[in-house]
């Protein structure tokens, strides 16, 4: 479980370290957050630096990540820095551009079976025989806290919103928001219909294993909520809506199309539920759209 005291201080500890991601208003009432621009192209240097640096001196160590690749970036990119080496278990599904970049970072790739679970299994038996620092990809309370420094910004950049969508894979980015944001403002999951970690647990009282599939899958595909985003959201009221695999197709096609921002599917997800209508704002509304991932090929964007 984590509060926003602990948002707090991991704002504090990886000031610096981070980008502050610009907002974009595209509409009265609408911002965009733009956290595909932070380093390594999602919001998971947050929580990854978080998690590194809570710990102290990590010069010469390893540090291990199981990841569809985003969180992998993140943890390459934040153990380089802190003269550490990384090793990132990933699925044999991961997108190529994420394995290529993941190398281009100096981390050590393995590829293991299809799934997130699978890579996550390998890495963990692996940092335990080798005594090595595990960085999970959301369900540690630093990189959920780390996530939500995003959130922290956000109402600093917008002066205050009423309600917040953001994309749930695992859970850690909206356990960091939703934390952040208690009783100032509304968080909305959005997920995609063929990956509802959050939604199925929520409606079964506790996290629960679901199949996972879609054009998200990479990097929303998660078999199963974190048990840290599945309290805080059950904690602070947290809804989620789902989306279907043409809403996100369409959402990530007019970011490009109107504003010339490049998204994964997972990123523009939340998007989705805005522009598809899951979600339809009140009179007066004001809300913040968070857009979370950039690491994708843009060849299909034109």
């Amino acid at each position: 479980m984590i509060t926003r005291s602990e948002v707090d201080a991991a704002a504090r500890r990886i000031g610096g370290r981070v980008r502050r991601t610009p907002v974009f208003q595209p509409l009265d009432g609408l911002w965009f957050k733009l956290e595909h621009l932070q380093r390594t192209g999602s919001f998971k240097a947050r929580g990854a630096f978080n998690r590194l640096l809570s710990v102290g001196d990590v010069r010469g160590a390893e540090v291990v990540a199981a990841s569809g690749g985003n969180a992998g970036l993140a943890v390459a990119d934040a153990a380089a820095e802190c003269g550490a080496t990384a090793r990132v278990f990933v699925p044999t599904t991961a997108p190529r551009v994420k394995v290529d970049r993941l190398r281009a970072l100096g981390a050590t790739v393995e590829q293991v079976g299809d799934r997130y679970a699978q890579a996550y299994e390998a890495a963990t038996e692996y940092a335990d025989r080798r005594g090595a620092l595990l960085c999970h990809a959301y369900d540690q309370p630093e990189v959920c806290a780390g996530q939500g420094t995003l959130a922290l910004e956000l109402l600093e950049q917008t002066g205050g919103v009423d309600t917040v969508l953001v994309a749930v894979g695992g859970g850690g980015l909206i356990a960091g928001i939703a934390a952040a944001l208690e009783g100032v403002a509304k968080v909305v999951a959005v997920e995609p219909r063929t990956a509802p970690t959050l939604h199925s647990a929520l409606a079964a009282g506790e996290p629960v294993d679901v199949q996972v599939s879609g054009v998200a899958a990479d990097s929303l595909g998660a078999s199963r909520v974190g048990d840290i985003a599945f309290a805080v959201a059950r904690r602070t009221g947290v809804e989620s809506l789902l989306v279907d695999d043409q809403a996100i197709a369409d959402a990530r096609g007019l970011l490009w199309s109107e504003y010339r921002q490049a998204l994964e599917p997972g990123g523009a997800t939340a998007y989705a539920a805005l522009l598809g209508g899951a979600y339809r704002p009140e009179s007066g509304e004001r809300v913040a759209v968070v857009l979370c991932g950039a690491n994708t090929n843009p060849a299909d964007l034109a």
